[in-house]
Order: structure tokens, then C-alpha cells, then sequence
């Protein structure tokens, strides 16, 4: 018997992840019982992934308006922001977790897919990617699998679709074993005033289906990301969307031409829950309701029912609404592109969705009640303080011995998975695409994309260190914040605004609620200081496995994806040291601290601790200090201090053009705490001889801590007059660290 004629009860309501109190939510707003078609909608609607029904109360606390805001968080596809020169810049960050950790080639390159079709159904042009990336313990053969497919699938997908990768993370903690969390960020650039609305109106107005055809992948994707992974979520691999590159970018180019024809009334990607969601959403927001015909839906498979249509997540598809009388000319482009195009609809009156087969009534739903903000339920969920706050608030440095050899330490960290170069990854992505990426030959802390015909340029940055957000949320989602803002700055450019992808555990387990509510306010503390505020982006709750009975979560990762922009290129600030001679100084004080750095955790393997020295108000103020001394042309490179610390941080700027640095440690504070804590707030910059009294001037007249450390040498390391070696060797090694992990 065909799914859709079972009776319904609340063992099917059960089934299909809806609890006996929005059962009968969902028979009181259709004032009756509703058939399987109808359930099954309201499963996909009313999941966390598509409702945000557990976090929603929480993300409307976070900052959404700035001057630069012309579209606010929840009201299009993706943020839209005002970059200056007459253009606009959408962008957005989104996860694809649990189809990747199944089927990690199509889970990743079908989330690459999705988040590009958010930006260019907006009339927006991709122009640059980015993604974070964490995986688990790097020694396990699954881990190897899963990187290897990510990558792959990120690569395979974005390199035919065509735009560049310009930045983005690879992290590797046991936490994540089972579970990886694969962040995608996509941006793009249109004319200002030239947007595309995601939104239905004009009754009477054809609803069309473009693109590739519909099949059974991804039937109840959404539902599928909004719960816990087990032993046998491989069974569900159905639930994983396949994606076609070649197929978007048809897509792409036909979405911008039609644009330009300007027959275009609404227009929305078909991503999580697929016909359904895009026509709901597309309805409510205009306020009218939709006839769906799903019988003129182009299929690739047979036989399928009224609800797999309605709810298949095959990619590549989009959803248009255009005004009557102009079919010919929306039919004629799209054949000339060798894309499906078919009318499956009209706009009508009323908020109601009427979906027929066949000419039969399948399913009848208040548009309204599908939605965010309408009748999807929303919870105030319990939470509480987690029992490992004990143990990382009794953590003492004093506890902790010191290694001897520093030179020894050096060499461990640079071969740490976290800290070493991420080239292997990094080579399988086309960055150069386009020919608008301004730091693929001239690193600096943020991507750099530039907009072509303009002054401008974009600074791009994705950023969390979760070990950080896992021992104190609060302060560690302001670091996270922090440093995004901390890498667009040391690139030359200002910070505009943010979108985040919220990678959390059950939100039904009080502790991992209360790791989220502590996140959120902390993004909102950093975002109003830092003038950032939230564009939108992802809950992804559920990222946990049980195995064996046991449920361990991830830990909290709340990514910030932060877009600046570059108000004058001739501003562009590298990372690189430049010349051998120049004067290294260290911006922002050293602090005694090795707390939840990438050292205490993989040399001493000290899991608990807090997360590291954060001001807000002095980071604000590095940040000015910074951008006084680009616009001043007072320094010749500038890199923050992260992860590994101040000497990574040098390595770092080292190995570009093949210099050494010779320093002199802190005799007030621990060598391992001077060279590899990771306290925040702190930047290192190289200044030429010719202006080093005018930098000293400027930092004494603004009353800023720094610090002279020592000078860049011709490629020799050395640390209180104690060789490391030299340059070429060491990055020979930190180069082929990942490589010789995936052989």
C-alpha cells in the first residue's frame, strides 16, 4: 500500500519526528486529522533544521540592523549589505553535517551547491567560497575517509561550478569522529536596488520549476539533519541530496539572464524539504496562497507519490514566479540554456497551499503555519551549568611543567594537524577562478576578493576555535567574533557584518542548551561592539553520535563567517615580512596564559581548561590601533596571534618570502606561555627602519601596549640567541604534515 493512503496516527506522527503535542497542534489548524502527505509536510516544516522551533527565541536576541543592512536576517534567501560603489553583497554560511558524515563526496558538494544557489537566486554572482571544516582524531582511517571526501566533494563541485575558494578552516579534535561538521560560505556581488525577492505575489502569476528534474534523493533531508546520528544512519543515505555542478552553473547563468529580463516577480532556491518549503515560504511572505500541480513536476524517476515530490531535495532546482503573459519569453530562455522549465502553479488568494495530483487534492495547508515566525512551534528549552565546568575552573598554570627544550616544542607544533599548512586541501580547490582573488600570491589574514571596476575590494574570514566556546561559551563565541573582525582588520579592510553557522549537540539536553544560550550571548555582546551585526546563517543541532548507548555531542562550534570591506586596494595588508632588517613588534601584551591553547592540548594532552585571556574593550581598541597604522603606512605586514600562538604566528609570516626572525623572549612571563599561549588581543607587525620612530611615535600619542621583539633575518630562526634552524626547513615540514597524515 502506498505510504500516502496509511492511516495516521501518532505512532506515524512519532515516525516522522513530530511529538503528540504538535500532532495535535497540527490537527487544530486543519481542524482535522491530516492525511500522511499533509504529516509528512508538517515533519519537514516544523523539523529544528527547517522551524528553528529550539533556537529561535535565542537568535532574534542577536543584532540585525546596521547601516549597511539592506536585507535583515530571516527576510531573503541570504543577508544583503551595502559595499559602497553603487554594489551590494549577499553571503551566507550554512552546514551540510549529517548528509557528509554518510556519504561525505555528495553531502559536501551538494552543501557547496545549496549555498551557492541562496546567493545567485537573489540576482546575486558567486564570486568567492569558504568553508570550515572539522573533523576527528586524524590517525583514524574513518577520519581519513571522511577529510578525503569532503575535500573532494568541495573541490569537484566548486572548481566546475567555477568560483574561487578564498579562505576558510580544517580542524581536527576526537569530538568530531563521527560526526563532522562541513561549513560552506558562498558570496556574491550585484548592482545595489537589483535584488531578487524570494517572495510570491500577483494572483494568478504561473508558478514555474526550473532546472534539473526531481527524484527520491533527499526525501526528508531536513528531518533527517534534525536528529541525533546512530550506528545505522548509512541507511538513510536516500536522505543525502547528489549534486551536478555543470547543472548549476546552467542554472546560474539562466537565473542572471532572466533577471535581466525583468519578467521576475519572486524567486527561491529549492534546498531542505524542496517544493514544499520553497512555495511556503515564497506564499507567506507575500501573503497569498499557491495551486501546485505536482503531476507537472519534471521527474526522473517513476512512480513516485504526491509527498516524495513534494518533499525531495534533488538539487540544482529553483522555484520562479513571473508575471502572466510572459511565459513565452521565461520557456524560450530556458530551452535555450537546455534546462527543465514547467508551470506546475499559480498565485491565488488566501493563505492556503492546495497540492494536487492528477487533478486529486493530495494535501491542503495554511501557508503561514509552515513558516518562521508563524505556526511552528517555539521552545523555551531547560538548561543548565555542565559537571566539566568543575574541573576547568580548577585548573591551575602552576600545575603544568614547563618543557626544557623550546626548540623541540617548536618542531611538535608545527607538525600538529591544527597548526600545520593546510595545502594538501587547499591545492584541491581552484582558488584562482575568476581571477578576483587578491591573496592567493599575497596571504594576509582575511581572503581578498576584488571588485572589479571599483576602489573596492572584499575581505573574507571564517573563524571558531571550539575548545575555546567548549570551556567558557560566552567569551569563547566573543573570541570567535573577535577574531574574524581581528583578520579583516590586520588585511587593511573594516568589518560590516557577520552570518554564522550554530554547530551544536541535542538541544534537548539541558547542558548543551546551555553551552548554546551562552554563545549566543556572547556573538551578541562581540557583534554590538564590533558594529557586525547577524545577517543569518544555520542552526545545526544534533551533531552527536550514540554508539553503544552512549551520546557524546561535539563540541559548541559557533563559526563566524565576517565579510569586510576594503575601502581603498592600495590598503591591502599581508601577512608577509618584506625585507630582511625590519623591526618586529608585538601589539597588545603577553600574557601568562597557555589556557585551551593547541600546546596544553597536544603536547601536555590537557583537555580542560578556560579559555584564554579576552578583553572586549582592549580588542576594540587594537583594532583601531591597527587600522591607524595601515592608513598611515607605518608597518609592512601584520598578522594576529591564534592558534599556536606568537611563535606560529611568526612562522607564518616567515615562510611567504623565505625570511628567518630572531627574538628575544619575555623574562616577566613562562617561554611557553610567551611563544605558544594563545591569550587574545594581540597582533605582530614588521616596520622598516626608515619608520620605525614614526610607528614608535604614533603607539606612544595613542598610550597602546607594544613591545619590540626583535628584527626579520635573511632565514635563520633563532629565539633567545638559540638557533631553530632555518625557514626552508621548517616549512618543508609544516607543508607536509596533512600529506603525510593522508597517504
Amino acid at each position: 500500500m502506498a505510504l500516502a493512503n496509511i492511516e495516521v496516527t501518532t505512532e506515524v506522527a512519532h515516525k516522522l519526528g513530530i511529538n503528540n503535542e504538535e500532532f495535535d497542534k497540527i490537527c487544530q489548524i486543519l481542524g482535522r486529522k491530516p492525511n500522511y502527505t499533509e504529516l509528512s509536510i508538517y515533519s519537514v516544516m516544523w523539523s529544528e533544521h527547517a522551524s528553528y522551533k529550539n533556537s529561535i527565541k535565542w537568535l532574534k536576541t542577536l543584532p540585525r540592523k546596521g547601516k549597511a543592512i539592506l536585507a535583515e536576517a530571516g527576510e531573503e534567501n541570504a543577508g544583503l549589505v551595502d559595499i559602497g560603489e553603487g554594489y551590494a553583497c549577499a553571503f551566507k554560511i550554512e552546514s551540510h553535517n549529517h548528509p557528509s558524515a554518510v556519504e561525505p563526496y555528495q553531502g559536501a558538494a551538494t552543501g557547496v551547491g545549496g549555498i551557492n544557489r541562496d546567493i545567485f537566486t537573489m540576482g546575486a554572482r558567486p564570486i568567492a567560497q569558504l568553508n570550515s571544516l572539522r573533523f576527528g582524531n586524524i590517525n583514524l582511517d574513518r577520519t581519513k575517509w571522511l577529510v578525503k571526501g569532503v575535500v573532494k566533494g568541495i573541490g569537484d563541485y566548486g572548481n566546475a561550478f567555477g568560483v574561487a575558494v578564498v579562505g576558510g578552516e580544517v580542524c581536527f579534535d576526537e569530538c568530531y569522529n563521527a560526526n563532522p561538521l562541513i561549513n560552506a560560505m558562498s558570496v556574491g556581488v550585484m548592482k545595489k536596488g537589483e535584488m531578487i525577492s524570494a517572495t510570491a505575489k500577483g494572483i494568478g502569476n504561473p508558478v514555474y520549476i526550473v532546472g534539473s528534474s526531481t527524484g527520491k534523493d533527499g526525501i526528508h533531508g531536513a528531518t533527517f539533519a534534525s536528529a541525533d546520528l546512530h550506528e545505522n544512519s548509512a541507511d538513510d543515505i536516500p536522505s543525502v541530496q547528489v549534486g551536478d555542478p555543470f547543472q548549476e552553473k546552467l542554472l546560474l547563468e539562466a537565473s542572471l539572464e532572466l533577471k535581466r529580463t525583468g519578467v521576475v516577480v519572486g524567486m527561491q532556491d529549492m534546498g531542505a524539504a524542496g517544493i514544499i518549503c520553497s512555495t511556503s515560504e515564497m506564499s507567506a511572505r507575500g501573503g497569498v496562497g499557491m495551486n501546485v500541480y505536482l503531476d507537472k513536476v519534471p521527474l526522473r524517476q517513476k512512480n513516485m507519490e504526491a509527498w516524495e515530490i513534494l518533499l525531495s531535495e534533488s538539487q540544482e532546482r529553483m522555484l520562479v514566479v513571473v508575471e502572466k503573459g510572459k511565459e513565452k519569453i521565461v520557456e524560450e530562455l530556458f530551452d535555450k540554456w537546455d534546462l527543465h522549465c514547467a508551470i506546475i502553479g499559480e498565485v491565488i488568494e488566501g493563505d492556503v497551499l492546495n497540492f494536487f495530483m492528477n487533478n486529486e487534492p493530495v494535501a491542503t495547508v495554511p501557508a503561514s503555519t509552515l513558516v518562521l515566525g508563524g505556526g511552528a512551534p517555539v521552545y523555551d528549552r531547560a538548561y543548565k551549568e555542565p559537571h566539566y565546568l568543575k574541573e576547568i575552573k580548577n585548573f591551575n598554570i602552576e600545575d603544568v611543567p614547563e618543557p626544557e627544550d623550546m626548540k623541540e616544542l617548536a618542531e611538535f607544533m608545527i607538525q600538529q594537524p591544527n597548526i600545520a599548512s593546510k595545502k594538501w586541501v587547499v591545492e584541491q580547490y581552484d582558488t584562482m577562478v575568476g581571477t578576483s582573488n587578491m591573496s592567493t600570491n599575497f596571504p594576509s589574514d582575511a581572503g581578498i576578493v576584488n571588485i572589479k571596476r571599483t576602489n573596492i575590494a572584499l575581505a573574507l574570514t571564517c573563524d571558531c576555535n571550539s575548545r575555546y566556546v567548549m570551556a567558557e561559551p560566552e567569551t569563547g563565541t566573543m573570541i570567535a567574533v573577535a577574531e574574524a573582525a581581528r583578520n579583516i582588520i590586520c588585511s587593511g579592510a573594516e568589518p560590516l557584518a557577520i552570518t554564522n553557522c550554530l554547530n551544536f549537540g541535542n538541544p534537548y539536553s539541558p547542558e548543551v542548551y546551555w553551552q548554546f544560550v551562552g554563545a549566543i550571548k556572547g556573538m551578541g555582546k562581540a557583534c554590538q561592539k564590533f558594529e557586525t551585526p547577524v545577517t543569518g546563517g544555520n542552526v545545526s543541532f544534533y551533531n552527536q553520535t550514540s554508539i553503544g548507548g552512549k551520546v557524546e555531542p561535539v563540541y559548541p562550534t559557533p563559526t563566524i563567517g565576517m565579510l569586510g570591506v576594503l575601502k581603498n586596494k592600495n590598503h591591502h595588508m599581508t601577512m608577509a615580512f618584506k625585507s630582511k632588517g625590519c623591526m618586529i613588534f608585538l601589539i597588545g601584551e603577553s600574557k601568562n596564559d597557555i589556557s585551551s591553547s593547541e600546546y596544553l592540548n597536544a603536547w601536555h594532552k590537557i583537555k580542560r581548561s578556560p579559555a584564554p585571556y579576552f578583553n572586549l574593550d582592549e580588542e576594540y581598541n587594537l583594532h583601531q590601533i591597527i587600522k591607524g597604522l595601515i592608513q598611515k603606512n607605518l608597518i609592512r605586514s601584520a598578522h594576529d596571534i591564534s592558534d599556536g600562538g606568537l611563535f606560529i604566528a611568526l612562522l607564518e609570516s616567515a615562510m611567504p618570502r623565505g625570511f628567518g626572525f630572531d627574538i628575544t623572549t619575555d623574562a616577566e612571563i613562562r617561554r611557553d606561555a610567551f611563544l605558544f599561549g594563545e591569550a587574545q588581543g594581540r597582533v605582530i607587525v614588521s616596520v622598516s627602519q626608515s619608520k620605525e620612530t614614526a610607528f614608535i611615535d604614533f603607539m606612544l600619542d595613542n598610550n597602546f601596549p607594544f613591545s619590540t621583539i626583535g628584527h626579520v633575518t635573511k632565514g635563520e630562526i633563532r629565539v633567545d640567541d638559540i638557533s631553530f634552524g632555518f625557514i626552508q626547513d621548517m616549512k618543508k615540514t609544516y607543508d607536509s604534515v596533512l600529506e603525510k597524515f593522508m597517504a
